[in-house]
């Protein structure tokens, strides 16, 4: 079943989607919108505003949401926007913002530390200037840009044991950046300049130990989805006569590699690989979409009973 949720409610792009790692326990879900934060607490089947303790006087939009790993105990919430960062600490009730340096940059994207419970590490990735790092839950910012030639970066993607080997992607207008000391310094990897921008990363659960064939997938604006299955430094087209739209999200199994399964989300449709890529299909079949799609998040993994969460480009979050 397709569910347009609150469609009269939520009228404006949905840039990004967050699910509690607790979801399947709490439903706690949030939608980052243009025209502010908003937060579910029944999987998605109402939403509040999230800023409404904050009494502002327009709306303030926002390019992007994450959660703590730990959320279930701490409750914080990151939420991109231009100038700065909101963060709350009971799950969204009430926030307190910390401003970037100045000029103010836009934040279009950030990552939590998977080790964020001990090392307080979050990254954001703006559309100008870079990629700022707070290592203390959010409070001061700086910027750490050394060795980052393209300071346009619209994606991230952290490794799951970024506390050991401190690997960090971005995805900027002309290609792919890594770090491997926690975005102190970053280094241009060979993605194809002719393939970009890249829209979106994910990094494999299993890329610790992968060793040099580290797995991971970069999604592009009109050159569809691509693997690298030895840490960046060569690149496979996936789905070349399937995926000719622009591949706004990501999302793979818990278990990949061993589970090989692999969303794509593109401005028009839904495609699923259950063989890691070699073959798709519709998300479900014969699902159409009247609507753009912009933004995705599978809480409960990609079996196909699954909740999927789908925001739109022109407003609304689709419960597929």
């Amino acid at each position: 079943m397709t569910e347009n949720v609150n469609e009269t409610e939520m009228q404006d792009l949905v840039y990004s989607l967050a699910a509690s790692p607790n979801f399947q326990q709490d439903h706690i879900c949030f939608a980052a919108r243009q025209s502010g934060l908003y937060c579910s607490n029944d999987g998605g089947a109402s939403w509040r505003a999230a800023y409404d303790s904050l009494n502002l006087d327009a709306p303030l939009t926002t390019l992007d949401v994450v959660v703590s790993p730990n959320f279930e105990s701490d409750h914080i919430v990151f939420a991109g926007v231009p100038g700065g960062v909101m963060r709350s600490i009971d799950g969204g009730q009430s926030w307190s913002a910390a401003f970037l340096p100045t000029p103010p940059p836009i934040v279009s994207t950030m990552v939590v530390s998977p080790n964020f419970e001990s090392d307080g590490i979050v990254l954001a990735g703006t559309v100008e200037d870079g990629v700022f790092c707070s290592t203390d839950r959010g409070g001061r910012w700086v910027r750490w840009n050394f060795g980052l030639l393209d300071l346009n970066v619209f994606c991230m993607a952290i490794s799951p044991d970024f506390g050991n080997d401190e690997t960090i992607f971005v995805g900027t207008e002309s290609g792919v950046f890594r770090s491997t000391n926690g975005g102190r310094a970053w280094r241009e990897i060979d993605f194809p300049l002719e393939f970009a921008p890249v829209l979106s990363l994910v990094v494999s659960p299993d890329y610790s130990n992968d060793g040099d064939s580290g797995v991971l997938f970069a999604g592009t604006e009109s050159c569809g989805l691509f693997r690298s299955q030895d840490q960046g430094r060569t690149w496979t087209r996936l789905g070349q006569d399937a995926i000719d739209d622009a591949v706004n999200g990501i999302v793979i199994s818990p278990e990949f590699p061993a589970r090989p399964d692999i969303l794509a989300v593109l401005s028009t449709t839904l495609l699923v690989s259950r063989d890691g890529g070699q073959s798709w299909a519709d998300w479900k079949a014969g699902q159409t979409f009247e609507q753009g799609l912009a933004s995705a998040v599978a809480p409960q993994g990609l079996d196909v009973d699954a909740v999927l969460l789908v925001g739109l480009i022109e407003g609304g979050v689709l419960r597929v």
